[in-house]
């Protein structure tokens, strides 16, 4: 870790000068001794740096929404080309530009403040040292090495030896359970980050590798953080559990208010906007308007969510238009009522039960009906043969009604002259 820190050495000059500027504001406050003063110092380092990297995490957002939406379109052309990488490769890139996607976005945030985490590392470890670093004369490595945070030296580490803990005026105890609790806090905060993007903001109808990647991705860097929270000053372990938890509550605001399509996060938002233009008759907030004017230009290719926005909008009689607003209207009444209606007229599911006993019910009465259109059907036609008229003249008896063997039934033609 020395050595990789060593590779920013370049930037500890500007990250020692923004925690001293802090250290001098919060030390007028707390005193310059204290560890309130250079943990504060610390968090508000931390606080400007993710302020400066907002509209990375902004693309960060959009980048991730993006990789979510062309999965299946990616698995496609991986299964169209899985012999010839270097098409797939190529077919790849043209997606990514066709669509504005850059892969490597979801890291930005995450590489553009590495080089500072490593040089406030740096620094940290000079205190530690007790070696003058950047603008941190001899006066201020003395405070700093003095500022305890509950009971624990900013330069102390969980695996650092009872003499180095001593040295820095603290017991080892105090060291390893400070360090335990905010390593375990980093982990926690991690998990929950993740957590939260996988359960509220992921558009469920769609079932990707990509989602299998990031649920495994959510334990494996809280271990990841545990195995090398051990190594970490306390002063670093500050500055990573301020990271987490700033992009916790920034991811959790970005959720709240511009959620996935199709995500569980866009049912809650459109269920609360739905509430909202109940209670105002209008839409209100220039970012509801946006998320109504989105909905409206999908048009048909809305998604289950919208769709039941749409007609919550509809049964209040108003209808979306494509400015965001929303206006009186009749038509939307008549054809809520309408979808409604039909809805109602669908005939209800039946158990297996039902179905069984009304097939065996059906062939009872298919059979009955057979058989009595069949009798029904003989009397017809024995009746039809009575009604029949008798030819007159003609002997009643058994014989002559039936023709001789071998002799052809009806009228028998006269033999020719020849053959008598």
């Amino acid at each position: 870790m020395d050595t990789i820190a060593s590779l920013f050495s370049f930037i500890t000059w500007p990250v020692s000068w923004v925690i001293v500027q802090f250290h001098t504001m919060y030390g007028a406050i707390f005193g310059p001794d204290t560890g309130w003063a250079w943990g504060l110092s610390i968090v508000s380092l931390v606080v400007l740096i993710r302020i400066c990297l907002i509209p990375l995490f902004v693309k960060q957002i959009k980048s991730t929404r993006n990789m979510q939406v062309l999965q299946p379109k990616m698995k496609a052309i991986q299964e169209r080309y899985k012999s010839d990488k270097q098409r797939q490769s190529e077919e790849m890139m043209k997606l990514y530009k066709e669509t504005g996607t850059n892969p490597l976005s979801s890291c930005l945030p995450i590489l553009a403040q590495s080089p500072f985490f490593f040089a406030l590392y740096h620094v940290l470890s000079a205190i530690a040292s007790n070696k003058k670093i950047g603008v941190i004369d001899q006066s201020l490595l003395d405070s700093a090495r003095q500022a305890h945070i509950f009971g624990a030296p900013l330069a102390a580490k969980f695996m650092d030896s009872e003499e180095k803990v001593q040295a820095l005026g603290a017991s080892l105890m105090d060291v390893r359970v400070v360090t335990a609790v905010m390593i375990v806090m980093m982990s926690a905060s991690q998990f929950f980050t993740q957590r939260q993007l996988m359960t509220k903001n992921v558009d469920l109808t769609v079932k990707t590798p990509y989602m299998q990647q990031q649920k495994m991705l959510m334990y494996i860097f809280p271990v990841i953080f545990a195995v090398m929270g051990i190594n970490f000053p306390v002063g670093v372990l500050v500055y990573w559990l301020t990271t987490n938890v700033w992009t916790m509550g920034q991811q959790m605001y970005v959720i709240n208010q511009n959620p996935t399509p199709g995500s569980k996060a866009q049912d809650q938002y459109l269920t609360r906007l739905l509430k909202s233009v109940t209670a105002h008759g209008e839409v209100r907030g220039r970012t509801r308007r946006n998320m109504v004017k989105r909905i409206v230009a999908k048009g048909p290719d809305r998604n289950d969510i919208e769709r039941k926005f749409v007609t919550g909008l509809a049964k209040l009689g108003l209808a979306a238009q494509e400015d965001g607003t929303v206006i009186k209207s009749e038509t939307a009444v008549a054809e809520a009522e309408g979808g409604a209606a039909q809805r109602r007229q669908q005939p209800k599911r039946q158990t297996k039960a039902q179905r069984q006993t009304g097939t065996a019910q059906t062939g009872t009465k298919d059979a009955d009906s057979t058989e009595s259109g069949s009798k029904t059907s003989l009397q017809k036609r024995d009746a039809a043969q009575d009604e029949q008229p008798k030819p007159a003249g003609k002997p009643a008896s058994g014989s002559s009604r039936q023709a001789k063997s071998g002799q052809r039934k009806g009228p028998q033609r006269p033999k020719h002259p020849s053959k008598k």
